[in-house]
C-alpha cells in the first residue's frame, strides 16, 4: 500500500484555518469583508469576551439562497473569481473561498441569510466542519453569522491567545481601518454590550476620523489630494501639533483595501521631515486609487501586504504632496485655542494698541541693530533678495525702518483717548505700515524669482510658497519686549503675545543657511594652521577613501595619509566659529554611518550635516540677549522658508491671541 494519500476533508480545513484564522480579529476580518463584497451598506459586529465566546456579524447585503448557503461552507467556494484573469484585476476584499469552511472547522457556526425581506430565508448550522442542520429561517434581507466557542476543538490555539483586552484591541483596530476605507458604509462594534465604534456611513471621511480619533483631532486634520498618470490619492494628514508615539496611526488604503507598506509609510514620514519631534508620528489617512493590474494583493495570507508597480514613483509623489500641503497649511501653534476658529467677543474691553507706533520710541539704535543683524547668517531666501551685506547697508536699512516707524509714531502723537474715529484712523495707519512692508518685499521678489528658476529642485525646496510668490512672510512682524529665563523671547503685535524659543529659532535660520552653503559649488576655504588628524577603524578606512570626493565637494581639503589616518588641511569659511574641528569630525562620522550602500543618499547625509551644524552654532538656553539681538533674530526668522519648527521638529513660536489673554483674565466670558 502506498504511503501518499489524500487528506481528510475536515483535516485539510483545520490546516487551512491555521493560515486564515489566527485570532478572533481574523474571523471578524473575513466575515466583515464578505459583507462588504455582498454590497452591504450597514454592518453590525457584536463580540463577547474578546470574540472567543461569541462573534456576531449582521449585514444588509444581497443575501444568499439555500444552495449558496450550503455551498459557501465548501472549500475553495467563492463567487468572486472564475478565471485566472480575475487574479490580476481583483476589486473585492475577499476572494480565496476558504474563510467560512476554515472558521467552521474550529468553531460552532450558525448562518442565516435571505435575498429579500419577507422571503423565507435559510439557516445552516456547522460544528467542527460538519453540517448539523439546514432549515428555513425568518426572511430579513442580508446575512447574519454567529461564531461561538472559537477554537473549542483546538485547545493549543486557544491557549496561546492573548488577554481579552488585547484581542478586543485587534478587532477594534481592524474595524477602524475598514471604516476609514469604506466611509460610505455604516459600521458598529459592540463588546459585552458596550459600543466601541459607530459610524453613520455618509461617505465623508472626516466624519469617520472624528468617530475614531475624536472631534478635536478631526478639526486639525488637513486635506491632501493629487493625481498622476497612474495614481490618484485623497485623504487627510494631521497638523504638526497632533502627533502619536508610533506609526500605527498611518492608514494606507489602496482601492478600498487597507494595506501595510513600508515604502509608502516612509514616504509619508519624509513628507513631515523636520516638522515633527524625534519619536513622534502623525495621524494620516491616505486613500489611493490605481488600476488593479498595478497592484498584486495575493502575496500575503491576510492580504495586508501588497506589491505595487511603479512603487518608487508613487512614493516620491506622495512625499512631495504631503510636503507641499504642510508648507501651505502650517501655522503658529496656539496652545490655549481649542477651536481653530473661536467666536470673537462682541465687545472688547481693552482696545488693540498701535504697536508699530508705540514700539518706534523704544527701538534700539540703528548701528547696534545693524551690528547684531550682521552676525546672523543670511538665509537662502534673503540672499536671493539681495539684502545689503555691508554694515553701511544694514545701518541704512535700519535707519529707514526707524524713520518709517517714527513717522507712524508722529501720526499717533497727542492721542489721549480711544474713540471710534480714532480707532478707525489707527487701523488705517497700521494697514498702511503693513502695505509699505509688503511693498518692500515685492520689490525684492523679481530678482529672487529669476535666480530661483535656475536653481536645482533641492535648493528650491527651501523657498516657501509665500517667498516664491512674492507674498508676505508666514510669520507677522513681532516686537520683542523681553526674555524668560534667558531662553524664551516674549514678543507682541496687534494680534496678541508670542513666545519664541531662541535656540530653536536660530537653529532654523542656521539650518537653511548651511543647507544652501552645502549646495554651493564654489566655496572659499580657511586653511588650518596645523592639519587636523582623523583616525578611523580598520574597516572604515576603505569606505572613507571612497567618500573623499563627497567631503571635498563640501569644501573640506582632506587626503589619505596612510595607516588609517586622514589629514584635513582646510575647511569652508562658513563653518560654525569655535566648533570647526568638531564639525569636521561629525561630518566624517555621518559619511561613515551612511554605510556601504553603492548609491549613497547624498541628500540625507547633507541634511543631517546641516542639522548638526545648526544645532552647534545656535545660541543655547540661559543666554540673555539684548533688545537689538532679539529684534535681529526675529527679523531673520521671518525670512526663513519654514519659521514654525526647528530642524528637529520642535515648535519655535507659541501664540496667545488677544482673545486668549482676555479670556484667561476674565475680561470676556
Amino acid at each position: 500500500m502506498g504511503r501518499i494519500r489524500v487528506m481528510d476533508h475536515q483535516l485539510s480545513n483545520m490546516i487551512a484555518a491555521g493560515e486564515v484564522v489566527e485570532r478572533p480579529a481574523s474571523v471578524v476580518k473575513e466575515l466583515v469583508e464578505n459583507a462588504i463584497d455582498a454590497g452591504a451598506r450597514k454592518v453590525e459586529v457584536e463580540i463577547e469576551e474578546g470574540g472567543i465566546q461569541l462573534i456576531r456579524v449582521r449585514d444588509d447585503g444581497c443575501g444568499m439562497d439555500r444552495e449558496d448557503c450550503v455551498t459557501a461552507f465548501e472549500r475553495h467556494a467563492t463567487s468572486k473569481i472564475s478565471s485566472t484573469r480575475d487574479l490580476f484585476h481583483i476589486r473585492t476584499l475577499g476572494f480565496r473561498g476558504e474563510a467560512l469552511p476554515s472558521i467552521a472547522s474550529v468553531a460552532r457556526v450558525e448562518l442565516r441569510s435571505s435575498e429579500a425581506s419577507g422571503q423565507v430565508g435559510t439557516k445552516v448550522v456547522v460544528e467542527g466542519g460538519q453540517v448539523r442542520e439546514v432549515a428555513d429561517a425568518a426572511g430579513v434581507k442580508g446575512t447574519e453569522i454567529l461564531v461561538r466557542d472559537l477554537f473549542y476543538n483546538t485547545p493549543a490555539r486557544l491557549k496561546y491567545l492573548k488577554s481579552i483586552a488585547t484581542e478586543v484591541a485587534h478587532i477594534s483596530d481592524f474595524m477602524n481601518r475598514l471604516a476609514l476605507a469604506k466611509a460610505d458604509t455604516a459600521f458598529s462594534l459592540v463588546h459585552n454590550g458596550k459600543t466601541i465604534l459607530e459610524t453613520n456611513g455618509d461617505g465623508k471621511l472626516l466624519h469617520v476620523i472624528a468617530a475614531i480619533y475624536g472631534v478635536q483631532v478631526a478639526k486639525r486634520m488637513i486635506p491632501v489630494s493629487g493625481e498622476s498618470l497612474d495614481f490618484r490619492w485623497t485623504g487627510f494628514v494631521s497638523g504638526t501639533e497632533v502627533t502619536r508615539s508610533n506609526r500605527s496611526y498611518i492608514s494606507l488604503i489602496i482601492n478600498g483595501r487597507y494595506i501595510r507598506s513600508q515604502p509608502l509609510t516612509l514616504a509619508v514620514l519624509r513628507g513631515y521631515h523636520t516638522l515633527l519631534p524625534i519619536g513622534r508620528h502623525p495621524i494620516v489617512v491616505l486613500q489611493l486609487e490605481m488600476d488593479p493590474a498595478l497592484v498584486d494583493v495575493n502575496v500575503h495570507p491576510a492580504k495586508l501586504e501588497v506589491r505595487i508597480s511603479k512603487e518608487q514613483e508613487l512614493c516620491g509623489q506622495i512625499e512631495q504632496a504631503i510636503r507641499d500641503t504642510l508648507r501651505e497649511k502650517l501655522a503658529i501653534v496656539q496652545p490655549f485655542q481649542t477651536d481653530p476658529r473661536p467666536k470673537q467677543p462682541e465687545r472688547v474691553v481693552q482696545p488693540h494698541l498701535p504697536f508699530a507706533s508705540l514700539y518706534a520710541g523704544n527701538r534700539p539704535a540703528a548701528a547696534s541693530a545693524a551690528r547684531i543683524r550682521e552676525t546672523l547668517p543670511t538665509p537662502p531666501s534673503a540672499e536671493r533678495r539681495a539684502v545689503p551685506a555691508s554694515p553701511a547697508g544694514l545701518a541704512a536699512e535700519a535707519n529707514a525702518r526707524q524713520a518709517a516707524a517714527a513717522g507712524a509714531a508722529a501720526g499717533a502723537k497727542g492721542t489721549a483717548a480711544v474713540s471710534v474715529d480714532e480707532g478707525h484712523e489707527r487701523d488705517i495707519r497700521i494697514s498702511a505700515t503693513a502695505q509699505e512692508a509688503q511693498g518692500r518685499d515685492a520689490q525684492r521678489t523679481p530678482a529672487a524669482c529669476e535666480e530661483q528658476a535656475g536653481e536645482s529642485a533641492e535648493a528650491a525646496s527651501f523657498a516657501s510658497p509665500a517667498q516664491a510668490g512674492g507674498e508676505s512672510p508666514a510669520v507677522p512682524e513681532l516686537y520683542p519686549v523681553g526674555q524668560v529665563h534667558g531662553t524664551y523671547i516674549v514678543a507682541q503685535n496687534e494680534t496678541g503675545m508670542y513666545l519664541v524659543d531662541q535656540h530653536a529659532a536660530q537653529e532654523r535660520i542656521y539650518y537653511e543657511y548651511f543647507m544652501a552653503k552645502l549646495l554651493e559649488e564654489n566655496r572659499a576655504s580657511q586653511l588650518l594652521l596645523f592639519p587636523h588628524t582623523v583616525e578611523c577603524a580598520a574597516g572604515e578606512e576603505e569606505l572613507l577613501q571612497r567618500r573623499l570626493p563627497l567631503l571635498r565637494a563640501w569644501g573640506l581639503e582632506i587626503e589619505w595619509f596612510g595607516s588609517r589616518t586622514f589629514l584635513v588641511r582646510a575647511h569652508p569659511q562658513w563653518f560654525p566659529a569655535g566648533s570647526e574641528l568638531e564639525v569636521i569630525d561629525e561630518l566624517i562620522r555621518l559619511v561613515l554611518e551612511a554605510g556601504e550602500k553603492a548609491a549613497l543618499d547624498v541628500r540625507e547625509v547633507r541634511e543631517k550635516a546641516a542639522i548638526m551644524m545648526a544645532c552647534k552654532a545656535a545660541i543655547k538656553a540661559n543666554r540673555y540677549l539684548t533688545h537689538a539681538e532679539m529684534e535681529a533674530l526675529l527679523g531673520r526668522l521671518r525670512e526663513t522658508s519654514c519659521p514654525f519648527t526647528c530642524p528637529h521638529g520642535r515648535p519655535i513660536i507659541l501664540h496667545f491671541s488677544t482673545y486668549d489673554l482676555q479670556k484667561m483674565f476674565k475680561r470676556v466670558m
